[in-house]
């Protein structure tokens, strides 16, 4: 029998669905930064006028789709990867606003909130310890007979959060 459960999403899988964000927002950015070049070309104060469009943009995307039924962006989505609170429910535009300003301190810290990641239980970046967020990650497998998997990690059993541990050898 075939199953959905839930696992944390890892760094670079996050990683990579940042970079495709990241590329798509580029290509808005530039969109945006031709169409005010081409109509303005000499107009400095516009195209200076351009770098806090992008951020708001930038940040409104992150908020909007993080905070929407699909619970993640584009790059999430196109990975299997979503983000949710500390329970595994949806995050409110709210919360999702407030994680999305706390990564500015993740860069501050020269990208180092942002490996951390890599190395907590949880696979939380700081700005997701800040916010009490989580990144997960759908996984599917097969199960034969009535029991849970066995392979060793924290899964979703529907209700709660478990750690399936594995099977003890017989000597």
């Amino acid at each position: 029998m075939a199953k959905t459960g839930v696992a944390y999403a890892g760094f670079w899988r996050r990683f990579l669905a940042y970079l495709i964000d990241g590329t798509l927002l580029a290509g808005v950015n530039l969109a945006l930064y031709s169409t005010v070049h081409l109509l303005a070309p000499d107009n400095l104060d516009a195209l200076a006028n351009i770098a806090p469009v992008a951020i708001a943009i930038s940040w409104a995307y992150f908020a909007v789709l993080e905070s929407s039924p699909a619970s993640g962006t584009l790059g999430k989505v196109a990975l299997g990867v979503y983000v949710a609170d500390l329970h595994g429910d949806p995050i409110s535009f709210g919360r999702a606003a407030f994680r999305n300003g706390l990564k500015s301190v993740s860069w501050l810290l020269l990208g180092a909130g942002w490996v951390l990641a890599a190395f907590t239980p949880r696979k939380q970046a700081l700005h997701d310890v800040m916010a009490g967020t989580l990144v997960l990650r759908k996984v599917h497998y097969f199960v034969i007979g009535p029991e849970a998997p066995t392979e060793p990690g924290d899964h979703w059993d529907g209700k709660r959060w478990v750690a399936s541990l594995p099977p003890l050898e017989k000597s």
